[in-house]
């Protein structure tokens, strides 16, 4: 067994990831989820590629979340001969990576990139487990819609980064399509430390919604500026944030009713080739991390899974041939079914996020009723009055 072992071929997936800096929080977890997948398939004795077995190996190495160091970690790679890539978190990194890997016709499959511009640029081998940044609100307005009593209007706030601005640019689009009102758009400087002259103006214009288009550590530092200073809305979205244990625990019961997008629940019901079901690999996860699971580690599993039924289907390693199945995918998964658009992004329809809502402390998911783990907390009561 031990000599099989030794000679088992190897199919390496090569990347680099924030496991230090400002976006390690959700970096961590995506390279959890790259992980799990690859322990798990290698303990069931690798993956078979037309009668031949792989092991998966990982080459991951931590860009400490700057875009620069991350860029100077992919070319080293290419130069080792990896073919296959795995993307890191954030579109700032994921952008500049992409490039590289693009000009070697090397394929990199990521699940924390969504900005338009990694989809719009042409190219043709990066592949992401989410719709682009300005199409990924349409199932949020959709969710507005059924409220009773309706919010009309809303302000937006965003942080000037290259994920952020255009899911902002997103949410005013589409929910100015569907008829509510846009009273205030503003935008933050990437990282903040102080948002009270954008709260006092939103306390003084009242929105009913107000819609934040940042990344977790901004997300958290608003709310709490906004129970520090008694700032109000009938609604507040924070696309990311809340889906994180680490948030709901720090604002308590002030977190109860904030809501968010969600692109994956352990208890869904979805099929996978290998784990079988969501509470399978969340069972499986939870034996080997203690970190709490959120959906960009069921993202970064799905990663994986892609790769490997793409290489299936293209009965081959060679990294055009697997570009042009990934390209063809449609699978059910452990993280939902996947589709690509012809760019590269997830589907919007098919791989659009649902609606989640802080209740009791946990995630929830509140829309689509199909996908309901509880029921929504409407109307949201003010700060001073949750419990």
């Amino acid at each position: 067994l031990h000599t099989a072992r030794a000679q088992a071929k190897k199919l390496v997936f090569g990347g680099s990831i924030p496991l230090s800096g400002g976006a390690a929080e959700t970096g961590l977890n995506v390279h959890n989820g790259y992980a799990t997948a690859v322990k798990f398939l290698n303990e069931q004795g690798g993956v078979d590629i037309v009668g031949t077995k792989y092991q998966l190996e990982l080459k991951l190495f931590d860009d400490a979340s700057d875009p620069a160091r991350a860029t100077t970690l992919i070319q080293r790679l290419l130069d080792d001969r990896v073919d296959f890539f795995l993307g890191s978190f954030g579109s700032n990194i994921v952008l500049p990576t992409a490039a590289i890997t693009e000009r070697a016709e090397r394929p990199m499959v990521q699940a924390g990139g969504g900005s338009d511009q990694i989809f719009t640029q042409g190219n043709r081998y990066v592949f992401g487990m989410f719709p682009r940044a300005t199409r990924q609100f349409q199932s949020t307005v959709a969710f507005f819609k059924t409220l009773n009593p309706q919010p009309k209007t809303f302000s937006v706030i965003a942080t000037n980064d290259a994920f952020s601005k255009t899911f902002a640019a997103g949410i005013v689009k589409d929910c100015t399509a569907a008829g509510f009102q846009l009273i205030e758009n503003y935008l933050l400087p990437e990282h903040i430390s102080d948002a009270s002259s954008v709260l006092s103006s939103v306390r003084a214009k009242t929105p009913d919604m107000l819609l934040c288009a940042m990344h977790d550590q901004n997300a958290l530092l608003i709310a709490r500026q906004m129970i520090a200073t008694g700032t109000n809305v009938g609604l507040l979205f924070q696309g990311l944030g809340p889906q994180l244990a680490s948030y709901r625990e720090a604002l308590g019961k002030h977190a109860t009713g904030i809501f968010y997008s969600t692109y994956w629940d352990r208890r869904t019901t979805w099929k996978d080739p290998f784990f079988e079901s969501p509470p399978k690999f969340s069972e499986y996860y939870a034996k080997n991390f203690t970190r709490p699971i959120a959906y960009h580690v069921a993202a970064g599993a799905a990663c994986i899974i892609t790769y490997v039924k793409a290489m299936q289907a293209a009965r081959s390693i060679d990294p055009v041939q697997v570009r042009d199945a990934l390209a063809k995918t449609d699978l059910e998964t452990l993280y939902g079914r996947i589709k690509f658009t012809a760019d590269g992004d997830g589907d919007a329809v098919v791989m659009g996020p649902s609606v989640g809502q802080v209740l009791k402390g946990e995630g929830e998911v509140v829309y689509p009723a199909g996908g309901k783990t509880a029921n929504l907390l409407w109307p949201v009561p003010d700060w001073n009055k949750k419990s």
